[in-house]
């Protein structure tokens, strides 16, 4: 096929972004090419964003996939309306012999021009970021600026870290040399060899519900950057921001050259359940999964034919000791507690006080006190009705709300949850989070904060000691694993236990956060999401562990 994307003309557009990102990786410094405001974007952006949203409710999203042997779509915003747009619903036997067809010729062309035309796909979805803000905010229940952060730009950039580290590990080896031994006085011997970066086969990505592009992006782009063919299966309730990022690789490849069968949608009907079936076919060679432990557990077990990458469920853990700024304490930890009702894999669920309480710059203060006043903390900082729909969205579904509502029964309430009500989305279903007091003093397996509780719930867990505490994190790290952890301490001793625990059990740590950095955020070529070392996640987001094993290099030695 004539492509009109050509690899010069890529190269002259996006190779500078490339050098930047491989920079990144290495350094560590903060650096986006994705801007986080929407205002960076133009003036008609926002409204054009929002019609662009509007104009796909109600409408078939014709992919031009091969398969296609129907129609299904029942996606119902979290907000209250009915999305109404219809997907292919694929037939596998005739898609997945298609994506596989396109293959060599994505293998052939080499992981620089792969990286380019996955930048380029970036490119494309970066410009229509408004459009992308609605679609993952009516399938997440986000509030609409986090979805146009976390859903827009932070997905952009976990897509182009793993498309950095796809080139880099590719790379490693040179696609060429040349060969020769010395035999004394004999001739040389003499051999050409090539080094190819060959693919694995078809990557099967497993999107989420919560945050289908952020959780979504890095492994579809590190499998489609290393060579292979990926199909994306969303989420039932979350298919849009997904749907329309197939739309766009489609769209690219082709205007490149390649096959867009490459990238494509596999949606199923109401109760299908088609991720089982296709996770075991001998045509899925990896598969990128985050959501339950079950399903993750399953996967692992199960699909023993593909490489598999699971982010799963954890119990983060906030272990408190001392602070020297008790106000930016509360404040850091009562933002975490609410951004997204909770509900982000990264939000702690267990704090972990001493029952005698902690040494604070505002003075002593009792575990009782430490607990009343984060209460305070969070009742204040969600009081106003506008600025509690911002920062909390909507319960992204009923059962989320049932764990938020028995919660109050396991054990004493130190802040209830409260209903808010979203004036402009009155069918949205929001509230603020539950603080529950619990006591560690005698030992319960089925004690509540000894698993996730995923929602707007968390635990004031009394404990003995700071050492007990640490105890505690290192049996939750380590038996239901952790995406995070924090702690606070002005204790040099203390902080270096903590960090001795994290790194004995492999859990990211974060120290003394009082201002505007959360421990439930982490920035793209910067911070790792999840370590691969627990049970809460067996790869991290992004490292070179997450996309080596997606790709093979094979020699061919030639007689010189």
């Amino acid at each position: 096929m004539a492509a009109e994307l050509t690899v010069p003309q890529l190269s002259a557009k996006h190779r500078p972004t490339l050098d930047q990102a491989l920079s990144a990786i290495r350094s560590r410094a903060y650096w986006s090419p994705h801007p986080e405001h929407p205002k960076a974007y133009g003036e008609t952006a926002p409204a054009d964003g929002l019609a662009a949203f509007e104009a796909l409710r109600g409408t078939r999203l014709d992919l031009g996939q091969p398969g296609t042997d129907g129609w299904t779509g029942a996606e119902v915003s979290p907000y209250g309306p009915e999305l109404g747009v219809e997907y292919p619903h694929a037939d596998p036997d005739v898609l997945l012999p298609a994506m596989k067809a396109g293959m060599a010729a994505w293998r052939d062309a080499g992981p620089e021009a792969r990286a380019l035309v996955c930048i380029e796909i970036l490119a494309r979805i970066s410009a229509r970021t408004h459009e992308f803000a609605h679609a993952v905010m009516h399938t997440s229940g986000q509030a609409f600026m986090m979805a146009f952060q976390a859903g827009g730009p932070h997905a952009q950039d976990r897509g182009l870290e793993a498309v950095a580290y796809a080139y880099e590990e590719q790379t490693r080896v040179p696609g060429q040399a040349d060969w020769s031994k010395p035999q004394g006085k004999k001739d040389p011997l003499n051999l050409g060899k090539s080094f190819t970066a060959v693919p694995r086969g078809i990557a099967l990505m497993i999107g989420c519900n919560t945050f289908p592009t952020w959780n979504g992006y890095p492994g579809l782009f590190a499998s489609l950057a290393t060579g292979n063919a990926v199909l994306v299966k969303p989420h039932p309730r979350a298919v849009l921001p997904l749907a329309l990022t197939v739309q766009v690789a489609r769209e690219v490849l082709a205007e490149a050259g390649f096959d867009p069968n490459l990238v494509a949608l596999a949606v199923e009907r109401p109760g299908e359940g088609i991720a089982k079936a296709l996770a075991v076919r001998p045509e899925i060679k990896l598969i990128d999964y985050t959501g339950s432990t079950e399903f993750g557990d399953w996967l692992e077990a199960n699909a023993r034919q593909a490489q598999v990458y699971t982010e799963k469920a954890g119990v983060n853990t906030v272990v408190l000791d001392s602070t020297d700024n008790y106000k930016g304490m509360l404040a850091n930890l009562a933002f975490s507690l609410s951004l997204y009702s909770g509900q982000m894999c990264t939000t702690p669920q267990n704090l972990l006080i001493p029952r005698d309480g902690i040494a604070t710059d505002a003075g002593h203060k009792t575990y009782d006190e430490v607990v009343a006043d984060l209460a305070a903390s969070v009742g204040g900082l969600l009081g106003d009705d506008g600025r509690a729909n911002a920062l909390l969205g909507a319960l992204v579904n009923p059962d989320v709300k049932a764990r938020l509502d028995a919660a109050a029964g396991l054990g004493e309430v130190a802040l209830a949850s409260r209903e808010v009500v979203n004036p402009e989305f009155p069918q949205a279903v929001v509230r603020t989070p539950v603080l529950v007091k619990l006591d560690a003093a005698k030992p319960d397996p089925e004690a509540p904060y000894l698993s996730e509780c995923f929602g707007p719930v968390s635990f004031a867990v009394a404990v003995d000691t700071t050492a007990d505490a640490l105890d505690l994190l290192r049996r939750t790290v380590r038996e239901k694993g952790a995406m995070t952890v924090g702690a606070y301490t002005t204790s040099a001793d203390t902080e270096r236990a903590i960090e001795e625990v994290c790194l004995e059990e492999s859990a990211q740590l974060s120290l003394n956060l009082t201002g505007g950095v959360y421990v439930n955020q982490t920035a793209a070529f910067s911070d790792f999401h999840g370590s691969g070392g627990n049970p809460a996640a067996n790869a991290a987001l992004c490292d070179g562990a997450f996309v080596a094993n997606r790709f093979r290099v094979v020699e061919v030695r030639r007689q010189a």
